[in-house]
């Protein structure tokens, strides 16, 4: 198990992330800042991440990649998603990785993350790892496709007990990241996990025709069926189209319809 003495608590916060970024100049690798509520979480692509005070882990990590080349940055947050998922089978329950980095139980999203780095040169100085998974809370308002462990399995936990569990199998993956061998290994791990792999599935495309506009802006987007086929090395989703075309998206080209 972790060591709990890493871990600084707080009462309230407005984003643990903001907070562990702050100050990660002074802290050493590992620390964790944990919250009871958050004001202010933070989710993928500015949403804002919703929880009740005292009944969810929200915290986040600090990694420091020893040497880690910033192209293979998508596998911390392959490790990050692993580490969730590991805890989530140890506590019987069947979670799968919906790309890229949300873990879903039954369809519906138990845990978001944020992993938010900084570069030195080439190479990854630093990861403020963000983690909001769904503990204890039973209703969730205008998120009704999100769920619990205490919904999946009707059991409540003590999150600060919980938490030091849940960093040993975070810190089992992160170590797996630092050698292209752990590294292939975190990929077939988190391509066996990966939701709709293999399916055939509705999709919007919502990749912009003008190559004028960045390719982060949302558009309306263009409906298909696919098939998702794999990961870039670099963390891009790959899909099969119905007429056989390779597809490859980036973050917000590309939305699940479910």
């Amino acid at each position: 198990m972790a060591d709990p003495n890493r871990i600084q608590w707080f009462d309230e916060v407005d984003s643990t992330n903001t907070r562990l970024s702050a100050a990660k100049g002074e802290l050493p690798a590992g620390t964790v800042f944990a919250a009871r509520w958050q004001s202010a979480g933070k989710g993928q692509r500015g949403n804002s991440w919703e929880s009740g005070r005292d009944e969810n882990l929200t915290f986040s990590v600090l990694w420091k990649p020893a040497s880690l080349l910033a192209t293979a940055q998508f596998s911390l947050s392959e490790a990050a998603a692993l580490g969730v998922a590991d805890y989530l089978v140890g506590e019987g329950v069947s979670p799968c990785i919906k790309w890229p980095n949300d873990i879903l139980v039954g369809g519906k999203k138990i845990c978001g993350m944020l992993l938010e780095h900084s570069l030195a040169a080439d190479k990854l100085a630093d990861s403020v790892v963000g983690i909001g998974l769904n503990i204890n809370q039973r209703s969730f308002g205008q998120a009704p496709n999100a769920t619990s462990l205490a919904l999946v399995t009707g059991t409540e936990r003590d999150i600060r007990q919980e938490l030091p569990r849940l960093l040993s199998h975070l810190d089992r993956r992160f170590a797996q990241t630092a050698t292209e061998a752990g590294r292939q290994t975190l990929r077939e791990a988190y391509l066996a996990r990966l939701f709709q792999k293999g399916e055939w599935h509705a999709y919007m495309d919502r990749r912009s025709a003008d190559p004028l506009l960045p390719t982060t802006r949302e558009v309306e987007g263009i409906r298909f069926e696919g098939r998702i086929t794999g990961i870039t090395p670099s963390g891009m989703l790959q899909l099969e189209g119905r007429d056989g075309t390779l597809l490859e998206f980036a973050f917000k080209e590309i939305r699940y319809l479910m």
